[in-house]
């Protein structure tokens, strides 16, 4: 649905990259301790492949939080060189500008995309529980809504490549945090369950006024497929980051 709209939607996998951190990974974050030349250079692979600028790549320091924020000429390329310039405590970005690489990092966490065809603009979050606790991508519809007068039936939305449902055991401290979505809490017995985060943060955009028909869901594991994807439950927290990227195309001038 992105590609035919204008937009470029994009997950890196781990493989054939030249981190350190686990060797040969496609690690793409500053942050998790890896030589920052390698990173660097897999974001330049990254960015090749999917047809972007890596010096424009947009990025935020993610802390489990639900800010959203709106990324203007002069937030272009933060956090694209250096983490030490990066959008600090952020977990999603919007823009309606283009060309505009949005990126962020996951490793089980999920990826929630949007996109209006109507306006242009877009929008990427970070969702784990925390973030989805409170409430980000219903969050991050909103925000398209004020800062760009977004309809919210127009938007496209996608669910990433996350840790799912079979795979994401919580706790009751988890489950008590998100009263309203205890139904996508399966028990499993001595105060565990497992949680759909990928199904919590669809209804999210439900709620938020999406269509159902616009809505799209990878439907992948990252725990599952640790031979793909970066998972920190997986690999017990020594792992690199996956990449997330949401750009809209620059319209050809004849």
């Amino acid at each position: 649905m992105f590609s035919e709209a204008g937009f470029i939607n994009a997950c890196s996998c781990r493989m054939n990259g030249e981190s350190d951190i686990v060797p040969g990974i496609l690690n793409l974050a500053l942050h998790v301790g890896d030589d920052p030349e390698k990173v660097l250079r897999n974001r330049k692979i990254f960015a090749d492949a999917i047809g972007v600028d890596a010096q424009r790549f947009t990025t935020c320091a993610q802390v489990h939080g639900s800010k959203v924020q709106v990324v203007t000429d002069k937030v272009i390329g933060s956090g694209a060189l250096s983490f030490a310039n990066t959008v600090p405590e952020t977990d999603a970005l919007i823009t309606n500008l283009p060309n505009v690489p949005l990126l962020l990092f996951y490793a089980d966490c999920v990826p929630v995309l949007l996109a209006d065809p109507v306006t242009g603009a877009i929008g990427l979050a970070h969702a784990g529980w925390r973030g989805t606790a409170a409430q980000i991508a219903k969050k991050t519809v909103h925000a398209m809504v004020e800062s760009f007068g977004t309809e919210p039936e127009n938007l496209l939305g996608a669910i990433g490549p996350s840790i799912g449902a079979c795979c994401y055991e919580v706790d009751d401290a988890v489950k008590e945090k998100m009263p309203e979505y205890a139904s996508f809490f399966t028990d499993k017995g001595n105060g565990k369950y497992w949680l759909d985060l990928w199904n919590v943060n669809r209804q999210q955009l439900l709620e938020a006024g999406l269509l159902q028909e616009h809505i799209s869901m990878a439907g992948i594991c990252t725990n599952d497929h640790p031979e793909l994807f970066c998972s920190y439950r997986y690999e017990k927290g020594k792992t690199g980051r996956m990449g997330v990227c949401l750009c809209r195309k620059a319209i050809k001038s004849n």
